[in-house]
This record gives structure tokens, sequence and C-alpha cells, in this order.
């Protein structure tokens, strides 16, 4: 899956030390599918070489706007109508000025004022000194330039070049690359507080031992960068799992299933939306031993006492928020066999209007999925695919829904 496949990107290269990230983001976004054209400006040029970026963009690098190779020498017309998109990485505070006043001085400024605005978006990865970052002219700038239809991606904090450490930094390759793909979906859940739970429970035995299960977590992650991509403020309430938090999204780590319920119940009140992927341990031991549980040479285990554990789906869908219609509930089964008969069994039983059904075995730990859609009119299948491709057709259904 390339997502931006059949897009064109401009990437415009200021003065800094973070030229040197653009060349891993100028890969990146080849690989993805995009075709890339690299307009660097003088002070870029100082970083890194033209040949360098034409190496990795397959495209001659566009330095200067007297440029003889275009007929008619305009090349800041030119490039920019052929762009989906603008993208200045590494942006630095200079620039950034010379943007919020309309100066034209050199290719790139110049095509950025040229830009057709309503069709050319301007994306922007700020790059400077921390003190830069943080000076008020800077901040003005960054306020205008928003007001003026920019988008201006946020900035990393760490080490930076000049020794000293803090905000300032500009995004790795790879977060910005997410935020690029992130921009081109379509923002179907704008303005939606999407709360979603992803990835198994852990119930402590003993201080070494418990009870899990094999859900990885992937597809609850994958449906949280999905509704962050649509435009909607995201919530994930995860359990243990070593997967990186999706840009732009809040995570909440949890463990147990009691864990997973109080956080789940607490963060329900603000949202709109709320997705049920992870999969909860429906027991859990009466008690567990402070201590380790020791073998006693008798040959025998253990004895242990179960109790059942509060449905999170359940409660949500039965609170007030949402037999109000201000909360939509969605539901997931993993089952092991005769998926339709249980999901839609489920789907009944919890009180949801959809219900989203799966083999556990077939996806668990596994980068793709097959879906079947279940809601009060029968059953939709969404075949094998990869579980991002899967969520972001999940939340283009939601958003449906959610709009009637």
């Amino acid at each position: 899956m390339n997502d931006l496949a059949g897009k064109h990107i401009v990437l415009g290269l200021t003065g800094g030390i973070a030229c040197y990230k653009a060349a891993e983001l100028c890969r990146a976004l080849v690989k993805e599918g995009a075709t890339v054209q690299v307009v660097m400006t003088e002070a870029a040029a100082q970083f890194t070489t033209a040949v360098t970026m034409q190496a990795l963009s397959n495209r001659a690098v566009y330095t200067s706007q007297w440029d003889a190779r275009e007929a008619n020498n305009m090349a800041h017309i030119n490039l920019s109508r052929e762009a989906d998109a603008i993208l200045i990485a590494p942006c630095s505070a200079d620039f950034m000025a010379k943007l919020l006043h309309g100066r034209a001085d050199e290719l790139l400024s110049l095509m950025c004022l040229a830009r057709p605005r309503e069709s050319v978006p301007l994306l922007i990865a700020p790059a400077m000194n921390r003190e830069m970052w943080a000076h008020p002219a800077t901040q003005r700038n960054l306020a205008q330039l928003r007001s003026d239809g920019a988008t201006v991606l946020d900035v990393g904090s760490g080490d930076q070049a000049c020794g000293e450490t803090g905000d300032g930094r500009m995004l790795e390759p790879h977060e910005l690359l997410q935020d690029v793909i992130a921009f081109f979906q379509p923002k179907v859940l704008a303005g939606q507080q999407v709360l979603v739970t992803g990835g198994p429970t852990y119930e402590a035995i003993d201080p070494v031992r418990g009870i899990t299960n094999l859900s990885s977590g992937k597809m609850g992650f994958a449906i949280a960068r999905a509704a962050q991509e649509a435009g909607a403020e995201v919530t994930l309430v995860a359990g243990p799992v070593a997967l990186a938090t999706p840009r732009g999204v809040r995570r909440v780590d949890v463990k147990s299933a009691s864990d997973m319920l109080a956080a789940s119940v607490e963060y329900a009140q603000a949202a709109t939306i709320f997705i049920a992927a992870a999969a909860v341990a429906d027991w859990r031991p009466t008690a567990a031993a402070d201590q380790k549980i020791k073998k006693d040479d008798s040959g025998r285990p253990p004895t242990l006492g179960f109790v059942e554990n509060a449905d999170i789906l359940a409660t949500l869908a039965q609170s007030v928020r949402a037999q109000s219609g201000a909360l939509f509930c969605v539901g997931f089964a993993a089952e092991s066999h005769d998926l339709l008969a249980h999901a839609t069994a489920k789907r009944i039983r919890k009180g949801v209007p959809l219900l989203v059904g799966n083999i556990g075995p077939a996806t668990f730990g596994q980068d793709d999925n097959a879906l079947l859609l279940v809601d009060a009119a029968g059953a939709t299948e969404i075949p094998r695919n990869s579980k991002l491709a899967l969520a972001r057709l999940l939340v283009a259904d939601i958003a449906r829904r959610v709009a009637h």
C-alpha cells in the first residue's frame, strides 16, 4: 500500500543542519509512492548538495529563479502549478519570516507566494535553535502563518547541533512522513472525540505470573491512527503492548481489565465515539498472591478461583451518554469459529449499533486482517487487507453512521 501514490510533492529545503534529515525524508516520500521535486535555497546548499537530492528524488533539483531549463523562465509558476503540496522541511526562522511578509527574492519563496492557495497547500516543518523557537517574534510568525492558511507541523525536542537541549528540532523523517500522509486523508471525523481501546489485558496470578492473550494491539493502534488522520481528537487506552504511539494520539497505558474499565469510563465522558478493539480478559483470579506461588512437590497445581471482569463495552453502551445518543459505541468480537452467529448475538447482547468481527487466531499478531461488520440490517464483509487499510475503511464507515 503506497499512501502517497499519485501525489506530487515539492520539497523545499532552507538553511539549517536539519537538511541532513531532508535526504531521508525525500527517500521516504518516494518510497511511499510520491513524486518529489526538490527546490533548495542558497543557504540549504551549504548543508547538503543538489547532487544528493537529485539522486534520491530522481529529478533535477532547482536552486535558482533564473533556471534556463524552463522555456518561459518561470520556474516559480511552473513548479507550483504541478504540485499537490509544497512541503518546506527544514523551514528556518528566517524563511518563516520571509513567508509571513510575502518576500520573494529567490525561487522557493517566489514559488510559495505564487502558488494557487486553494489547490496547493503549504506545509511547514520548522527547524531551529530552542531560543529562536521560543522567541516571541517566531511564535507570532507561526500564529500568523497558520492564520494565513499554512499547515505548521510540530517540532521535536532533544539535543540540538549547537549543543543545547530543548524544543525546535525538526521532526524525524518517519514522523514527517506520517504527518504528510495524514494531511491527505479525508477529514471525515473532524470535530469528533474518539476513544479507542487496544491490545490485551493482563490479569496477575502472582508477582511473576499472569493470564493474558495473543492480541498484539495492532488493530486498535491502527484504528487510533486512522481516526486521528480523519481529523478526530483521539485517546487510546492501551493494554500491555510494545507498539509506538500513533502520531497525534493521546495514549493511556493500562494493565488489567479493571484498569482499562476505569480509564475508559473516565475518558468516555468527553468522547463522542467509542471503539472497543481491545481483547479484554473475561475472567481474573479471585486474588493475586503477594509472593510467587511455589511448587510443593505434590505434583498438583495450585487451586485458582476466578471472578468475572466487568464488561467494558456493555458498561459504556448502557451509559447515559450512549443511551442519549451522545456516544456512538462500536464493539469487536474475536472468535475462533461461527463468526457471524457469535458476532450477531454479541451485538444484540451488548446493545451496540455496530459490531466488528474477526477470527482471532487468524489475526492476532498479524499485520493484516479481514473484518465482518454486523449491524441491525445484517453483515458486510471487508476482505483481508493491511490493518491500517481496514482501519481507514472502518473509520469511514463509522463516520457515515455518525453523520446520519
